[in-house]
């Protein structure tokens, strides 16, 4: 069983900057991909960043510039350096993760964890 522990998360001004990092822990089948959503209130849950295990990244168009998704030293951690923020990023920003076992497809997905930017 895989499991996402977010942490990172706060207040900040616009401007400033934010690390969320995930740590997963279990069994991790490569080819994976590990990334970010976040959901606003009132609003429907969006992808943020994601990474595969070959290093290969996609981020939302409004954060390209800003936002940062890599791999931790461990495979299995993910982290996303947040600059320059708005307060158009305030939302709960969550971690998966996604991988085939015999083609069957197993996501998993953290608690979550607030971000809130003040302007």
């Amino acid at each position: 069983q895989v499991r996402l522990v977010e942490s990172g998360g706060g207040l900040v001004q616009a401007g400033g900057s934010l690390r969320l990092s995930c740590a997963g822990s279990g069994v991790f089948h490569s080819p994976n991909v590990m990334g970010w959503y976040r959901q606003a209130p009132g609003k429907q849950r969006e992808l943020v960043a994601r990474i595969s295990s070959d290093d290969t990244t996609e981020l939302q168009e409004s954060v390209k510039g800003r936002f940062t998704i890599s791999r931790g030293n461990a495979k299995s951690t993910v982290l996303l350096q947040m600059n320059s923020l708005i307060p158009e990023d305030t939302g709960v920003y969550y971690c998966y993760a996604a991988f085939k076992v015999a083609g069957t497809p197993y996501n998993y997905w953290g608690q979550g964890t607030q971000v809130t930017v003040s302007s």
